[in-house]
């Protein structure tokens, strides 16, 4: 049995976003094709996923000097206590789908904040005297990316950062294999829109069942 961690960056749900409803296509076919298997969702627009600040700088290096977690403030605990909790899942879980449009060339903060969760030397990568090594070597992920215009090649593909920046994460993490779904062009044109999701559903839908 393996567990999926679907990680949705999304304000809207599958009946608004583009990429919700491929997204919700996907895994809904992925749990038919595995039924043993968990799948956990993760909300992001509805999860506690801390921003690292002063607060969990303060905590941290209390804990690297020695301290004691019961020596930490509330604010610092129930921070770093936090993102404690968000990497052992993500460490924990088998695959990873993210979902999310594209805003500005990339994605919602939220997913940033989260990707710094996550990103924690001795857990998803180690510093090794030849450089930092990927610790997630097992793993596999998927990203499904909307946006309004065709960013996956051309010209425009210089401006994309969603995916790119995620495929650069799951490498530096270990992750041998991290592939794209986009649906792309909704908002460049909007008469095509159903057909261009409709087709992403179907891609999606074979993806499901080989992931």
């Amino acid at each position: 049995m393996a567990t999926v961690l679907y990680i949705t960056a999304h304000p809207h749900d599958h009946q608004v976003s583009f990429s919700m409803a491929v997204g919700k296509e996907f895994i809904d076919a992925y749990r038919e094709a595995n039924p043993t298997d968990e799948i956990v969702h993760l909300d992001l627009y509805n999860e506690n996923i801390p921003h690292i600040d002063a607060d969990v700088f303060a905590g941290w290096g209390k804990l690297q000097s020695g301290a004691g977690f019961d020596q930490l403030s509330d604010a610092e605990k129930a921070k770093v206590a936090r993102l404690g909790q968000l990497v052992d899942q993500f460490v924990a879980a088998d695959k990873y789908v993210f979902v999310s449009p594209m805003w500005n060339f990339s994605f919602p903060p939220v997913l940033k904040a989260y990707v710094d969760s996550v990103a924690v030397a001795g857990k998803t990568f180690k510093y090794t005297s030849e450089g930092p090594v990927g610790l997630l070597t097992d793993k596999k992920g998927l990203h499904i990316q909307a946006s309004g215009g065709v960013y996956s090649e051309g010209p425009a593909a210089a401006f994309e950062s969603g995916f790119s920046y995620l495929k650069k994460i799951s490498m530096f993490f270990g992750i041998p294999s991290f592939e794209p779904l986009f649906v792309e062009g909704v908002a460049a044109n909007p008469a095509a829109a159903p057909e261009i999701k409709a087709n992403a559903i179907v891609k999606a839908k074979e993806l499901a069942k080989s992931f």
